[in-house]
């Protein structure tokens, strides 16, 4: 554990979910290989389709819709329509297709498997403080049973753009009610998570589980402390 800025009393803590939480590219990897089987065999017109064609669909979007970028599951939603209407298919089939597809995205992308000692600690921060979840990504915390640590959970698209805007730091600050030099907030990434908060005017721990050098990281931004396992947020709060 290392400090490099005073802490200020916590009074509430928001937290990142993906890699800060829980491990989370194992699972983005198998989502994207179950997805693309499911929809290999969803019809012979996509039995060659591969992932950079997916992707090409997803670029398209972005080009047409600049701001949809923020909402990574409407990308991925308008993509996979495009996707439909280029092999063929009609409004009608186009819609329930993309239905089926989402809801197979929507079942792998939250088959995470959750560490004991992260339910353990979230268990004994929330006697203490209010929590909540701040995140770029679109894992429902309801699915895999950490919904009910948060006050509330803020996705960006739906609740503003991806960190590091300001966004939703400041909208948690709003609806806890607390200033943001009394939150502290816990992620993996020195952009997303430590830069964007400590540009909100919010405390930063970076957990650096990987322990990587801070000195030799690009565009560095210093957090106020550092840690490499989710436990030690225990002794600092």
């Amino acid at each position: 554990m290392y400090f490099y800025r005073i802490l200020t009393p916590i009074k509430a803590i928001t937290f990142d979910l993906d890699d800060t939480l829980y491990e989370n590219h194992s699972v983005i990897y198998k989502t994207e290989e179950k997805l693309l089987l499911f929809i290999r065999k969803y019809d012979t017109r996509f039995n060659n389709i591969n992932n950079n064609d997916l992707h090409k669909f997803r670029k398209i979007i972005k080009k047409q819709i600049p701001e949809i970028s923020h909402d990574i599951t409407e990308l991925r939603r308008l993509s996979t329509e495009m996707m439909f209407y280029k092999y063929g298919y009609n409004h009608e089939k186009t819609i329930k297709g993309t239905n089926e597809i989402m809801s197979k995205f929507t079942f792998w992308r939250n088959q995470i498997n959750i560490p004991e000692s992260t339910y353990i600690i979230l268990e004994k921060l929330v006697k203490k403080f209010p929590l909540v979840a701040i995140t770029n990504g679109n894992a429902d915390p309801k699915i895999f049973g950490l919904d009910k640590y948060f006050q509330f959970v803020l996705k960006a698209g739906i609740n503003g753009r991806l960190k590091p805007s300001k966004d939703m730091y400041l909208l948690a600050t709003k609806q806890l009610g607390i200033e943001p030099k009394f939150i502290l907030h816990v992620g993996d990434n020195l952009i997303t998570d430590i830069k964007g908060a400590i540009n909100s005017g919010m405390q930063a721990c970076w957990i650096n589980s990987n322990k990587k050098k801070l000195i030799n990281t690009k565009n560095i931004c210093i957090p106020h402390v550092e840690i490499h396992h989710l436990s030690s947020l225990l002794y600092i709060t």
